[in-house]
């Protein structure tokens, strides 16, 4: 906004206090900031259609739904060439970057890694100027998945603190724990991981159950035993490993068998692949690796990643087993398959 735009020093009215004579008086000046082109119904229809596609991301194929969420942001960002009351324009901001996060997690999950990368910051520095710290609490929770699944483990947790100073208390910071968990149980940091377990859990009660627990922006009861679920496995933990695994699976699919989020359900098959692995029993742990590296929606960096767990059991303890070797191939063939990874 250009000094222009403010009155000059003039005559002020005895009865109104306003300023007027040689440029905007103070009520006209207010009453620009608060005209706009755009109606609170465009809004408010674009803020569902945005928390519509982040509830679609469990399930829809990433190609289409990074498609929609391109043709989406260029509407929202239309938006900033009209004008804008200063809330209005906020708005849209926090939307565009709620949806940037949507496009950058779809492309990490391609393995589209540097495209992803610049998506995430570009969300980052959109919810920053929104002042919207769910938004920016999302983006640093990016930074943290995108180091887990690249080894960077220390990364995870400076991220994942960056992101709790920047959102404290919010849905976001349960997610942020459990990523942190997860590093530390990497790191073999058995002490480290149950507090962040904890942490995240203080947190989760203290939130009311989300109206969408398919927005991906979300987090529930259902997707900390998620992560509590890795984090398990990692330990070593067999049987806490396979509840977890199995409550996953079944919070994952609908009452007629359809896989509301695939991706959870295959990181659970993996759970329980590799508890039988290390019970001896290759078959099954094959066929339910195998099931899990099939489907169709699937985030490659997190799926390499666990599937790497299971890789590993098996080359220790089977390689020289027909069925173990023939899979291990394809994990590799899935690896080597996979873009700018």
């Amino acid at each position: 906004m250009s000094a222009a735009m403010f009155p000059r020093p003039g005559n002020r009215d005895a009865d109104t206090g306003l300023v007027s004579g040689g440029g905007l008086d103070t009520l006209e000046l207010v009453s620009r900031l608060r005209v706009s082109d755009v109606s609170t119904t465009t809004l408010e229809a674009l803020r569902i259609t945005a928390d519509r596609l982040c509830s679609q991301y469990p399930y829809l194929a990433p190609g289409q739904l990074a498609v929609e969420g391109h043709a989406w942001l260029r509407r929202i960002g239309s938006l900033l060439d009209r004008r804008l009351t200063l809330a209005q324009h906020r708005e849209v901001l926090s939307l565009a970057g709620t949806v940037s996060l949507l496009v950058g997690c779809v492309e990490y999950d391609m393995g589209r890694r540097q495209e992803a990368k610049a998506t995430r910051r570009a969300a980052l520095s959109l919810g920053q100027e929104a002042g919207d710290v769910d938004v920016v609490g999302w983006a640093y929770e990016m930074a943290a998945w995108f180091a887990i699944t690249q080894g960077d483990y220390r990364g995870v947790v400076a991220a994942a603190e960056a992101g709790e100073r920047a959102a404290p208390g919010r849905s976001v910071t349960v997610q942020l724990a459990a990523q942190r968990a997860k590093a530390w149980a990497r790191i073999g940091d058995r002490r480290e991981m149950e507090k962040a377990l904890d942490h995240g859990r203080a947190i989760l009660e203290t939130l009311p159950y989300p109206e969408d627990v398919d927005h991906h922006f979300v987090v529930d009861p259902a997707k900390f035993d998620f992560y509590a679920m890795d984090c398990y496995r990692l330990a070593g933990e067999n049987d806490r490993a396979v509840v977890y695994a199995d409550e996953v699976i079944r919070s994952s699919t609908d009452l007629d068998g359809t896989l509301r989020k695939p991706m959870r359900i295959a990181e659970a098959e993996i759970t329980l692949a590799v508890v039988a692995a290390r019970q001896g029993d290759v078959e099954r742990a094959v066929a339910l690796g195998r099931r899990a590296i099939s489907g169709e929606r699937k985030s490659l960096p997190s799926l390499l990643m666990v599937s790497g767990e299971l890789s590993r059991v098996l080359s220790a303890d089977y390689s020289d087993v027909s069925t173990s070797a023939d899979f291990l191939e394809e994990l590799r063939a899935l690896g080597t398959g996979s873009v700018d990874l």
